[in-house]
C-alpha cells in the first residue's frame, strides 16, 4: 500500500521537483515540492548525538542555543557493554532527539569491521567481529526507527580505512567480503529494518561504492530485496550516468554548488539527450516517498520527540558505566574506598578534557560533559583533597569548525603521525618531572588519565601506529617507579601499545569515548559503586604490525588495498596463528568472580546450556560467549552466540542458546575471565 500510494504521488510530479528530491538543495537536505505538501527531507549526522545547526549552504555554525544535545557514548563503547536491551534504549534517545530536532534521517550507526586498530574512525564502529555489530546494530535501529526517523546503517561496504578514502580500490575475495563486511548491513536491513543506506567513499571491483552495480543494484536490491533509500555520502558520487542508473537514490555533498550535482542539473540534461530514462528517476523518487510515508511525514501523525531530558542522561550513564573495561587488577588495587582517601593524585591532560567537539562528522555540541577529573571530585566531595597535574600535553587542536569544505581534498583522509617540536618536547619534559614529582609525595592514591583524543581518532586519519602519544610511555613507566600501586585509565577508540610499562601496571582501566556522563561512570566504577562488566569488542595486540591487515594484508595500501588476510580478522587470526595479544577480544575482569559448569548440548533440539553462577561477594555481570567451528571451514573459532547475565552474591542462572544445524561441530565458551 505505501509504495502504491508513492506511486501514485510520483506521477504527480515534474521532471524539475523530482530532481530536486534526488540531490542536496542544502547541506543537509533535499528540495520540497510546496505545491503537493511534500517537505525537504532532513538529515543529520551523529552516531554520538545529534550535530549542530549549520547554515543551509555553509559549514557555519548558526550558534544559537538551542541545538545542545544529549552526548552519547561512541559505537565502540556501545559495543563493549555487549548489551542489546542498552543498544536498543541509546538508539532511542538517539531517534528521540533526532526528533526534537526536526530531523527525518539520523546518519547513524556506523557497522564497518575494525580490519585495524589504526582507522580513524574506529571509535565510530562497533567491532572488529561481524556478530557482535550486528546483535548492536539492530536493536540499535530498531531504538532509532520508532520515534519517526530513520536511521541510516554506513559506510556500504569495505570501508575500512581513512587514508585516500575517496579512490582507494578495495580488493577483497568475494566470500570474505561476504562473510566479514556485509552481514552486519545485511541483518541491519533485515531484522533491524533500516530505512535507509549510506553507501561508502571508497571502490570496490573499481567502482565507487556510492554508484556500484555490484553493491547496489546486484546485491542490495536483487539479493537482499531492500526497498529503502540509498543515500550517498558526502562527495561519494562521481559520474552522473552511472549514480543514476544504480541505485544510488540521493546525493548529498559538501560543496554548496547544489545545482551542479551529478544528480541535479547535469542529470537533467542527461534525461532530455535520453542518455538516461526518466523512469530510474521515478523508482528513486518513489522510494524517497515511501520513507516519508514510513515516517508519517505525509499525513500529520507524527511522532515529536523531544531532546536534553533527564531520561536521556540516565541512558547515557548506564551505556557509560557497563562500557568501562577493568583489564587488570592485581593485588586488587580497585575499587578505592571512599572512607580510606584523603588526598588524592590525578594525573594526565584526558582527566580535563573535553571530547564531544572532536572527531570529524561525529562532533556533538553537548550540552555538557563531564570529565573524569570532575566527576572523580564531585564524587569524593570536599573532605578529600584532589590535586591535579597534566603530565603531558597535546597542545589541544580545536577542530576547525569549516574542515568539512576541505574534506574531499588529499584523496579524502591521510596516515599522520604525531611529531613533536623541539619546543613541544621541552615541555612536556617540564610536565613529566613535575608529574613524577608529585607523585613521589605522600598521597592515598595516584590515578592516571591518558591515551588518545580525536587529535589521533579522527574522520580523515589514520594513525601510522599504536603508540601513545605525547611521550605518555615514558611518563607511566617514570610514574610507576615512583607509585607501583598507579590506578592507570586510557580512553581512546581503538588499541594502543602498552608494552613499555605494561608489567609493571598493577591495575588497568579502558575507556571508549563515553559521553557526557563519563567521567561519573569512571568514578563510579573506580569508587566502586558500579562493578565493572565492560568487555572488549576488539582484540588489543602488542603491536599494530600483530594485527592480519598489517601482516598478512595492506593496510592502507596505495591506489588499491589488498584485504590479503581473508577471513581471518582480529581474533580469527590471533587464535588460528597463535599470536597473543595484550587482551584478547571478549576480554575483561569483574570485582566479583563467577564459575561456569553444567555444561550439555541438546542435539536433537539443537540447543547449548550451561550454568553461571557467582561466587564472589559482590552483584556483577558477566558476559558467556559461545564460539563455532565447522568442519568445512579454515577458522579456528567465530563468535556464534552471547548472553550478558546479572547476578547477586551466590546467584545461579541457566543460559541456553539454540543453534543451527551448521553450528553444531564444535564450541569452546569464552567471556568468564576473572579478577
Amino acid at each position: 500500500m505505501i509504495f502504491k500510494k508513492a506511486k501514485e504521488i510520483t506521477n504527480k510530479l515534474t521532471l524539475d521537483e523530482k530532481i530536486g528530491m534526488i540531490h542536496g538543495a542544502e547541506l543537509f537536505q533535499t528540495a520540497g515540492v510546496p505545491r503537493l505538501g511534500i517537505p525537504p527531507l532532513k538529515m543529520s549526522d551523529g552516531p554520538r548525538g545529534i550535530r549542530q545547526e549549520f547554515l543551509p549552504d555553509r559549514w557555519e555554525n548558526i550558534g544559537n542555543s538551542d541545538d545542545y544535545v544529549t552526548y552519547l557514548p561512541s559505537g565502540s563503547a556501545l559495543a563493549a557493554t555487549w548489551n542489546r536491551e542498552l543498544a536498543e534504549k541509546m538508539g532511542s534517545v538517539l531517534g528521540e532527539e533526532a526528533r526534537g530536532r526536526g530531523k527525518d534521517v539520523i546518519l547513524a550507526p556506523s557497522v564497518n569491521i575494525k580490519r585495524s586498530p589504526l582507522c580513524g574512525r574506529n571509535f565510530e564502529y562497533f567491532s572488529e567481529d561481524p556478530y557482535l555489530t550486528a546483535e548492536m546494530a539492530v536493536p540499535y535501529i530498531r531504538g532509532i526507527q520508532k520515534w519517526d526517523v530513520a536511521a541510516c546503517v554506513k559506510h556500504f561496504a569495505a570501508n575500512n580505512q581513512e587514508t585516500e578514502r575517496l579512490w582507494v580500490d578495495v580488493e577483497i575475495d568475494e566470500e570474505v567480503l561476504r562473510n566479514i563486511y556485509l552481514p552486519a548491513f545485511y541483518e541491519a536491513i533485515h531484522r533491524g529494518g533500516s530505512y535507509t543506506i549510506m553507501g561508502a567513499y571508497n571502490q570496490i571491483y573499481g567502482e565507487h561504492c556510492c554508484q556500484s552495480d555490484f553493491l547496489l543494484n546486484q546485491i542490495l536490491r536483487k539479493e537482499w530485496g531492500y526497498d529503502g533509500v540509498v543515500i550517498s555520502d558526502w562527495g561519494a558520487v562521481h559520474d552522473t550516468v552511472k549514480a543514476a542508473n544504480s541505485q544510488l537514490d540521493i546525493e548529498m555533498s559538501v560543496t554548496n554548488d547544489f545545482d551542479d550535482y551529478f544528480m541535479a542539473n547535469p542529470l537533467k540534461k542527461k534525461v532530455e539527450t535520453g542518455e538516461v530514462q526518466e523512469k530510474v528517476i521515478d523508482e528513486k523518487v518513489t522510494r524517497i516517498i515511501a520513507l516519508m510515508l514510513r515516517l508519517h511525514m505525509l499525513d500529520g501523525k507524527r511522532k515529536s520527540g523531544t531532546y536534553n531530558t533527564p531520561e536521556h542522561r540516565q541512558v547515557t550513564l548506564e551505556v557509560a558505566r557497563e562500557s568501562i573495561v577493568l583489564l587488570k587488577n592485581e593485588k586488587n588495587l580497585l575499587p578505592l574506598h571512599k572512607d580510606n582517601l584523603h588526598k588524592v593524585l590525578v594525573i594526565g591532560e584526558n582527566a580535563n578534557r573535553i571530547h564531544s567537539c572532536g572527531g570529524g562528522s561525529a562532533e556533538v555540541k553537548a550540552l555538557y560533559e563531564i570529565t573524569p577529573l570532575m566527576g572523580l571530585k564531585t564524587h569524593l566531595g570536599g573532605n578529600v583533597q584532589m590535586d591535579y597535574v597534566p603530565g603531558y600535553c597535546s597542545g589541544k587542536k580545536v577542530q576547525d569548525a569549516n574542515w568539512q569544505e576541505a574534506s574531499l581534498e588529499n584523496g579524502g583522509g591521510i596516515t599522520s603521525s604525531v611529531i613533536e617540536k623541539k619546543e613541544a618536547v621541552k615541555e612536556l619534559g617540564r610536565l613529566r618531572k613535575e608529574a613524577v614529582s608529585q607523585a613521589k609525595k605522600n598521597y592515598d592514591a595516584v590515578i592516571y588519565v591518558g591515551g588518545l583524543s580525536f587529535d589521533q581518532d579522527s574522520e580523515g586519519n589514520d594513525r601510522i601506529d599504536m603508540k601513545l602519544p605525547h611521550g605518555q610511555d615514558k611518563l607511566i613507566s617514570e610514574l610507576l617507579d615512583v607509585r607501583q600501586d598507579m590506578i592507570i585509565v586510557l580512553i581512546g577508540g581503538s588499541a594502543v601499545e602498552m608494552n613499555h610499562w605494561i608489567d609493571k601496571a598493577s591495575s588497568l582501566v579502558w575507556m571508549y569515548y563515553a559521553g557526557m556522563e563519563g567521567g561519573n561512570a569512571l568514578a563510579d566504577v573506580v569508587l566502586g559503586r558500579v562493578n565493572p562488566s565492560g568487555k572488549l569488542p576488539e582484540t588489543f595486540y602488542k603491536t599494530h604490525k600483530d594485527c592480519s591487515a598489517h601482516c598478512l594484508g595492506e593496510f592502507p595500501g596505495g591506489k588499491k588495498v589488498g584485504y590479503k588476510e581473508g577471513m581471518y580478522v582480529g581474533y580469527r587470526y590471533a587464535d588460528k596463528y597463535n599470536i597473543e595479544p595484550q587482551f584478547p577480544f571478549g576480554y575483561g575482569l569483574s570485582y566479583t568472580n563467577f564459575m561456569l559448569d553444567k555444561i550439555e548440548i541438546n542435539d536433537t533440539e539443537h540447543t547449548f546450556s550451561c550454568s553461571i553462577t557467582n561466587t564472589g561477594n559482590l552483584a556483577g555481570a558477566t558476559v558467556v560467549m559461545l564460539y563455532k567451528s565447522r568442519e568445512d571451514s579454515e577458522l579456528e573459532k567465530e563468535l556464534t552466540r552471547f548472553e550478558k547475565i546479572y547476578l547477586e552474591p551466590g546467584e545461579r542462572k541457566r543460559v541456553s542458546f539454540t543453534l543451527g544445524t551448521d553450528e553444531r561441530a564444535d564450541y569452546e565458551v569464552r567471556g568468564l575471565s576473572e579478577p
